[in-house]
């Protein structure tokens, strides 16, 4: 990770960390590094629900016109819609202003190239570099030349057609409960699965600009579990703040997280032999029930670092449908560039109307080994690597659960927080383990 850019794109409190003036900055060097072999470039920006996002896109405006460039302005779109207005659009860029998961007070601005693709490390460091060290040597076009704006009129019923036509699966007799979170797919993600066929109760689709993930969405589904099994709904589907990320409810309430919806996916296309090589990509979070459940059907699960362009990057690379990390951040690079929490949602929901099974029934294909998370707040994240202590209490967690376990530990990208994963088949003694080391990190960094 650069000094700016962390796992998903740039992110922090909005108006502290991530100011109007970084944005202009942003905005320039942006749109100069993925525009400045085209005569008269259009980006296209997007943005959630947040209340901070109108001062940021205004700031990154000011900086994208200010080199030449046009932008072209859809509002309040989730970001699979914004990536793929990226792509068919034939615009040069894309920007999506967001947080995703994060509380109101957080914002981010990620970058798409003109592919629908988010950048790669080293464009994010070219970026950076301009912005540092040359910022004041870009162009500065003056008269006719300044960029103009303009709007995009319902930027979602593009994508909207598009998956009707690319899905065309009939939900007729469906009940769904969905929970957007109070965010940008507050709109679009219901009415998509309404024109399928499928009754739709709506929770949390009513956003102020300061209730985005505000007790709801994928971050807080126990109202959407309870509203689940009240309706009597077949299931339910609780997306983050840009739409991102989905999770989902079976009939019976319990939650359903991205493990077991690839899970359920990779082994239903594996029947059909339909699933590339009969692998898909994960990030080292993911459960090992995971990889056990594909080697039952003699399929593979490949691992990656955290964050879901790395997941996509392996995806390209090697030729993968279906790749994404445990918080329901999943792509089906068959018709999306990025996380696509209605995508999955309709790709979970095909898997059941298609089998004729229940939800519940689906989910028993996978037993997931007990996982526990420890969130350790620190006064500097970038220091625990160097730890002799921290480092030594690791090495003894792994010795003592050999092949039958595993530690993972990070650096969060987006907060002062060092995560502590241990996953093992006795879960007393992994929490035991995680306690453990959580404690040493507590006090080595604070």
């Amino acid at each position: 990770m650069g000094k700016l850019f962390g796992t998903d794109g740039v992110r922090g409190v909005a108006n502290q960390d991530i100011t109007p003036e970084l944005a202009v900055k942003l905005g320039k060097a942006g749109a100069y590094r993925l525009t400045k072999e085209i005569e008269r470039p259009t980006v296209i920006i997007g943005r959630d629900t947040r209340i901070s996002g109108d001062m940021l896109e205004a700031a990154l405006v000011a900086g994208i016109n200010s080199i030449g460039a046009d932008v072209l302005k859809a509002g309040v779109v989730p970001t699979p819609v914004l990536a793929y207005l990226s792509k068919e659009l034939e615009v040069e860029a894309g920007i999506m202003i967001s947080a995703s998961h994060n509380p109101v007070a957080d914002n981010g601005i990620k970058f798409f190239d003109r592919a629908g693709l988010k950048l790669t490390d080293q464009v994010e460091q070219e970026i950076e570099d301009l912005i540092f060290n040359s910022l004041e040597t870009l162009p500065q076009p003056t008269g006719l030349e300044v960029g103009r704006v303009d709007t995009l009129n319902s930027p979602a019923s593009y994508y909207q057609q598009y998956l009707k036509e690319e899905m065309a699966i009939d939900l007729c007799g469906l009940r769904v409960v969905m929970d957007t979170a109070n965010g940008a797919a507050y709109e679009v993600a219901p009415r998509i699965f309404k024109e399928l066929g499928a009754e739709v109760i709506t929770l949390n689709d009513i956003p102020d600009g300061t209730n985005i993930n505000q007790n709801c969405g994928s971050t807080h589904p126990e109202a959407l579990q309870q509203a689940v099994v009240e309706q009597e709904a077949d299931l339910g589907v609780a997306y983050d703040g840009d739409a991102d990320r989905v999770l989902a409810v079976d009939e019976q309430g319990n939650l359903i997280d991205g493990d077991l919806i690839m899970a359920i996916c990779a082994r239903y296309l594996i029947d059909q032999d339909n699933l590339a090589k009969k692998t898909i990509v994960a990030t080292k979070y993911s459960n090992l029930g995971l990889k056990e459940t594909l080697a039952a059907v003699e399929g593979r699960v490949v691992t990656v670092k955290n964050g879901d362009r790395y997941v996509l990057a392996e995806m390209l690379a090697k030729g993968y449908q279906l790749g994404g990390e445990k918080s329901g951040h999943i792509i089906f690079s068959d018709y999306n560039t990025t996380g696509d929490g209605i995508i999955t949602s309709l790709q979970l929901i095909k898997v059941m109307v298609e089998t004729g099974k229940s939800l519940s029934k689906l989910a028993t294909v996978m037993t997931p080994f007990p996982q526990i998370l420890v969130n350790v707040e620190v006064a500097n994240k970038e220091e625990w690597g160097d730890k002799p202590k921290i480092k030594e209490s690791i090495a003894q967690v792994e010795e003592q659960l050999g092949e039958q376990g595993r530690i993972f530990v990070r650096a969060s990208g987006t907060e002062p927080v060092i995560r502590v994963m241990v996953e093992g088949k006795d879960e007393q003694e992994i929490e035991k383990l995680a306690n453990q080391t959580a404690a040493v990190i507590e006090e080595e960094l604070n």
